[in-house]
């Protein structure tokens, strides 16, 4: 039920407040959208880092992510820019965000997070992951500002091709993704 409410929520939000809330803004490829007074709190804006999986976030002081490790491969990527990486035994890694969106409810302390990759394709020897992948990130910030208590729902759709099993479909329910309970906490500040 959980997980049903984090895709119903995400999706109203963007439809209700998306374009049409005084406090939303578009930075490149990040839309931002603020409850109440339309600013993001100076408190937020640095460095967060999740206690596992991998997950960093670097907020802009407009509320813009300029860049985030993701967990797949522990990758730095930045929004609207394609990262290629080498990878192992001469293998490469490319990856190609989508939509990137950050919503704050100041009202209920709440922080919502979607990044999209477009397409990926990581490249080892003969073995090749492919696809595209969302994840949102759901929670509140703690009253002290450095803790972000957040469900992160992962929608992957991807393609494994191995010598052993070629074209192996890895895909989460579409309505219901992968849920994960992650703890952020603010490692930096903005400069």
């Amino acid at each position: 039920m959980k997980r049903m409410f984090v895709v119903l929520f995400w999706s109203l939000t963007i439809f209700l407040l998306g374009g049409c809330q005084k406090g939303a803004t578009k930075t490149g490829s990040v839309e931002v959208l603020i409850d109440g007074n339309g600013q993001f709190p100076e408190f937020l804006a640095g460095t967060w880092r999740a206690d596992n999986e991998g997950w960093e976030f670097v907020f802009e002081p407009d509320g813009s992510i300029s860049s985030a490790v993701i967990s797949l491969g522990r990758i730095r990527i930045k929004p609207g820019e394609v990262t290629e990486v080498p990878m192992i035994k001469g293998g490469k890694g490319i990856f190609k965000p989508g939509e990137w969106t950050v919503h704050y409810n100041p009202s209920s302390r709440e922080l919502t997070v979607k990044i999209s990759l477009k397409d990926f394709r990581i490249q080892v020897e003969d073995n090749v992951l492919e696809g595209k992948v969302t994840d949102v990130f759901v929670g509140q910030i703690s009253k002290g500002g450095n803790i972000w208590q957040a469900d992160w729902t992962s929608f992957p759709d991807y393609i494994a091709n191995t010598p052993e099993n070629p074209n192996f479909k890895l895909v989460a329910d579409p309505n219901y993704g992968v849920e994960t309970p992650l703890t952020f906490e603010k490692v930096t500040k903005s400069n």
